[in-house]
C-alpha cells in the first residue's frame, strides 16, 4: 500500500504540474489572441512541452506496468551502441569518459529497438548524475548464461542463454536499502524537481516485458553497475538504418483517408492534423458508418482506425474492411496494448501502430510509412 501510494501520490503532482502548464499557457494564448495580439507562439511552445513531458510520463508508466506495445526486431547491441555514440557524449557531456568494452561475436537479441536505445540513454543519463563532478562510464557487453541456481535465487527469470549489456559509473555508488528500491516507481535520491522517478522503472518494466531480466551492484563510494540481461535470439540482426525526415512528409488531395474514431475530439484533431498533411479525409464514429462509407468512397486509399471502440474493435472493423478490400493498408492508433491487435505486449506482426498520444510528425511518418509499405 505505501508503493501505491508513492505511484499515485507521484502521479498526480506530476501531471497536476504539467496540466497547469498546459492550461495556464493556452488560456494566456486564447486572451492574447482575443485582444489581437500575435506574438504569442512562446505560449504554444510551452503547452507542447508540458503536453510532451505528460506523454513521456504516460509512456513510462506503460513501461514499467509492462503494458507498451513492443514492436521487436533482431538486434545486434555492438552495431546499437556503436550508432549511440554521438548521441550519448552529447547527452553526457564532456566531463564524463565512455567507454565501451564489446564482445566479438556477440550473440543476437530480440527487442524493440527504440525501447532498448531509450533504456541505455535512461540508464546513461542516471550515471551522469551520480557523477556530478566527472568520472567514467564503461557500457559492456557479452554472452552470458544464467543458470538453475541463479534462476532459482531470483523468480521470473528462467535459465538459459541471454545478452548482457552493463553499464558502469565511477559515481559515489548506493547502500543496499537505497539500491534495492531503485526500480521502484517514483523513487529517486534526486532532488526535488530533478527527475520523475520512472526512469529505472521505466527499463525495468521495458527488459522483463521483452523476457529479460535486470540487476543492479552498488556500493558507497564503488559506483553502480546496472546489468540488462535480453533473451539470446537464433537468427540475424536486421539492419539498424533507420532514416529521421528532414522534412514533414505529405500526402495530396488525390489520396483519401478513412479515419475512424469513436472520442469525438481525438477524431476531430486527427481528421485536422491529415488535412494539414494536404490529405482527403472522410470521417467515421464507429464500424458500422465506416463500412458505409467505405462503399460509397472507393477512392480512399487507406484505413486510419482507434482500437479500442464499443461494439465493433479496430482489429474486427480491419478484418470486415479486408473482405471488402483486401489490399487496403490499414494504420491502428491506440492508447494501451490490453486490446486486439497486441498480445503478450508484443504488437502483431501484419500491424502497423500509432501510440497515442502523438505528434503531426509521427502521424505525418506513419500514414506515409503504412501507404508505401503496402505499395512495396
Amino acid at each position: 500500500m505505501e508503493a501505491l501510494g508513492q505511484l499515485t501520490g507521484g502521479l498526480a503532482h506530476d501531471f497536476n504540474n504539467m496540466l497547469a502548464i498546459v492550461i495556464g499557457n493556452l488560456s494566456l494564448l486564447k486572451r492574447r489572441l482575443e485582444r489581437g495580439e500575435r506574438a504569442v507562439e512562446r505560449y504554444a511552445e510551452q503547452a507542447l512541452k508540458a503536453a510532451d513531458r505528460a506523454a513521456t510520463l504516460t509512456h513510462r508508466l506503460l513501461a514499467f506496468a509492462r503494458k507498451q506495445p513492443l514492436a521487436p526486431e533482431a538486434i545486434a547491441c555492438n552495431r546499437l551502441i556503436a550508432a549511440m555514440s554521438d548521441l550519448l557524449r552529447r547527452s553526457l557531456g564532456e566531463s564524463i569518459r565512455i567507454e565501451t568494452v564489446a564482445a566479438p561475436d556477440l550473440w543476437t537479441t530480440k527487442a524493440d529497438a527504440n525501447q532498448l536505445e531509450n533504456a541505455i540513454l535512461n540508464l546513461a543519463v542516471n550515471a551522469r548524475d551520480a557523477m556530478p563532478k566527472g568520472g567514467r562510464l564503461v557500457i559492456e557487453t557479452d554472452n552470458v548464461h544464467l543458470d538453475e541456481v541463479y534462476a532459482a535465487r531470483n523468480p521470473g527469470v528462467p535459465a538459459g542463454p541471454y545478452v548482457l549489456v552493463a553499464l558502469t559509473d565511477s559515481g559515489g555508488g548506493m547502500p543496499p536499502d537505497v539500491a534495492a528500491k531503485a526500480f521502484d516507481p517514483f523513487f529517486t535520491t534526486k532532488p526535488v524537481g530533478q527527475g520523475t522517478g520512472l526512469g529505472l522503472s521505466q527499463v525495468y518494466g521495458f527488459v522483463r516485458q521483452s523476457g529479460g531480466h535486470v540487476a543492479i551492484y552498488s556500493e558507497p563510494g564503488r559506483g553502480t553497475t546496472v546489468r540488462l540481461y535480453l533473451p539470446r535470439h537464433l537468427g540475424d540482426a536486421a539492419e539498424m538504418a533507420r532514416v529521421t525526415p528532414t522534412m514533414l512528409p505529405e500526402g495530396s488531395a488525390r489520396e483519401a483517408i478513412l479515419v475512424v474514431e469513436d472520442e469525438d475530439g481525438v477524431r476531430d484533431l486527427a481528421v485536422a492534423a491529415l488535412r494539414d498533411l494536404r490529405y482527403t479525409v472522410i470521417h467515421a464514429e464507429g464500424a458500422k458508418d465506416a463500412l458505409q462509407k467505405l462503399d460509397t468512397h472507393p477512392e480512399i486509399a487507406l484505413l486510419f482506425t482507434d482500437v479500442v471502440m464499443p461494439e465493433v474493435n479496430g482489429r474486427e472493423l480491419a478484418q470486415a474492411v479486408h473482405e471488402r478490400r483486401p489490399d487496403l493498408p490499414v494504420l491502428f492508433t491506440t492508447g494501451y496494448t490490453r486490446n486486439a491487435i497486441v498480445h503478450n505486449g508484443l504488437v502483431d506482426a501484419d500491424v502497423q501502430l500509432l501510440a497515442k498520444p502523438y505528434t503531426l510528425e509521427q502521424l505525418a511518418l506513419k500514414v506515409r510509412q503504412a501507404m508505401v509499405r503496402e505499395a512495396a
